[in-house]
């Protein structure tokens, strides 16, 4: 059904699969945490840890619940996750994000490999766009923190759109009409093909949109590049 889902709309919401404690555990964690490597930060606020499962180790457990393990076996055979963000929208920094794509992956080293281009050092890895069919085969899990509805940042998608690898400017506002805001429940997950056109707006409402952002593929690069966060 998931995988139906995914292939015929490019996502699909699930509104339980982490308790309320389980999230609150999470958000704790995080907030008891001196972070040190950060790539944005703002008035003292977090916007993104990348490298979540690394930065937090403790916290695989709880995260790899039985419904998550059996929310990832509907995806295919062994698929793990290769990418891995904490994402805030705090009340002191809110942001448009705006139509997009996500048609990046992080690797370890830069090699010269035929079909990756467009390659950018980061602070722990690089980042690089993929072969088409990698990005292809990549979901995306979105586990919400917090209640997420239209009035505080849930991301909009465009049902279909992973079918449409097409320049931003052929976005057309009959296309864009199609739009749909993904409200998210506290311990939901939003899981989609990174292909899909989403963007989100600002936050109205003064309420945080905390998610944990999870890549997962079941493919091997091909050598010599290795997943950043594998």
């Amino acid at each position: 059904m998931i995988q139906q889902e995914l292939s015929n709309n490019g996502f699909t919401i699930i509104p339980s699969i982490f308790t309320e404690m389980e999230m609150d555990t999470i958000l704790q964690t995080i907030e008891n945490h001196k972070v040190t490597n950060l790539n944005f930060k703002t008035n003292h606020d977090v916007f993104a840890i990348r490298y979540f499962l690394k930065t937090f180790p403790n916290l695989q457990p709880l995260l790899m619940n039985d419904s998550f393990k059996k929310l990832v076996a509907t995806l295919g055979t062994n698929y793990k996750i290769v990418k891995a963000i904490y994402f805030d929208k705090p009340v002191k920094a809110n942001w448009v994000v705006n139509w997009h794509q996500d048609l990046t992956i992080s690797v370890q080293e830069k090699s010269a490999v035929e079909g990756f281009t467009h390659w950018l050092p980061k602070e722990n890895y690089f980042s690089v766009q993929p072969a088409i069919q990698y990005l292809e085969n990549i979901v995306t899990i979105r586990i919400h923190l917090d209640h997420c509805t239209q009035n505080n940042g849930a991301l909009r998608i465009i049902p279909k759109s992973h079918y449409h690898i097409a320049a931003i400017k052929n976005l057309s506002p009959a296309f864009l009409e199609e739009a749909q805001v993904c409200e998210v429940p506290k311990g939901g997950v939003l899981v989609m093909k990174p292909l899909i056109w989403h963007s989100s707006k600002r936050t109205e409402n003064q309420q945080k949109r905390r998610v944990l952002h999870l890549e997962l593929s079941n493919m091997d690069l091909p050598k010599p590049l290795i997943w950043a966060e594998l």
